[in-house]
């Protein structure tokens, strides 16, 4: 499991299912779009309050966005 891979696709499935675009959902978490571009393309590594903090925009729980296959399970 490629666990960057994994949670960049399910940020921007999740965000793309609210309908929010990466600058909308940026400034939603108190980040700027091309930090979350670069997590949703595999090129960031995220820290721990950073994902909380996404997971809080997107009005789920944390380890909902390092589930593979996440999209199955539903």
């Amino acid at each position: 499991m490629d666990i960057i891979k994994v949670f960049g696709d399910n940020v921007r499935r999740y965000r793309q299912a609210a309908g929010i675009s990466q600058e909308a959902f940026a400034s939603r978490c108190g980040m700027h779009r091309t930090y979350i571009s670069a997590i949703e393309c595999y090129r960031r590594s995220i820290s721990l309050e950073n994902i909380q903090r996404i997971a809080d925009a997107l009005h789920i729980e944390p380890y909902r966005l390092f589930l593979e296959n996440e999209e199955e399970r539903e």
